[in-house]
């Protein structure tokens, strides 16, 4: 994602609601369950704006994870806020966003990689970016904090936010990220030097 991109949500027009009617379809559906027709018709718009935005579908795939990861309405979205603790900002890994009467879905980025299997697919590659900048993050964290070993405590400590977010989403528990939550506390604790 470049630093140019304007969010969707700062126009009006035909992409937005495109990427509005998606973004509530693959949520509700899933991504493969949700027809290029589907998102047409719930947009609405015809299927020659649609194609003149998006030509495939995996270009609105990518399109939709941009816009996620744009307006930081993910998981990855705390570790960025300069207005938050750095100790806060990885525990609100374990605070899963609230579904809005949805389903629990877990992080869009294992669920696009997931239903984009292949490795060498653009979503694939997009999800597999979005979860190695989420472990750059923490690791300037918990950098920033001073504890030992950054680098393997930002792996356990994403381990666990994916975890408890794809357990969320199979249980339909948005509030599961708690048990994790713990976890995450006992790992910081042990690894912040003596008094911090």
């Amino acid at each position: 994602m470049t630093a140019t991109r304007t969010s969707p949500a700062r126009g009006r027009g035909g992409r937005e609601r495109i990427l509005a009617a998606a973004a509530h379809l693959f949520a509700t559906q899933g991504i493969n369950a949700t027809g290029m027709e589907q998102v047409a018709e719930a947009a609405p718009v015809s299927k020659r704006t649609l194609y003149a935005h998006f030509r495939t579908k995996g270009d609105l795939v990518i399109a939709h994870l941009e816009d996620l990861a744009f307006s930081g309405a993910t998981l990855e979205g705390v570790l960025t806020r300069d207005d938050v603790p750095p100790r806060d900002r990885i525990l609100g890994l374990f605070d899963l966003p609230a579904p809005d009467g949805a389903p629990v879905r877990g992080c869009p980025f294992i669920d696009a990689a997931a239903e984009f299997p292949d490795p060498g697919s653009t979503v694939h590659s997009y999800a597999r970016e979005q979860k190695l900048r989420m472990v750059r993050l923490v690791t300037e964290l918990v950098t920033e904090l001073g504890c030992e070993r950054p680098a393997a405590l930002a792996e356990q400590l994403v381990t666990l936010a994916d975890g408890a977010a794809s357990r969320a989403m199979v249980l339909g528990d948005a509030d599961y990220g708690r048990h994790a939550r713990a976890a995450a506390e006992t790992l910081l604790a042990h690894a912040l030097p003596a008094g911090a």
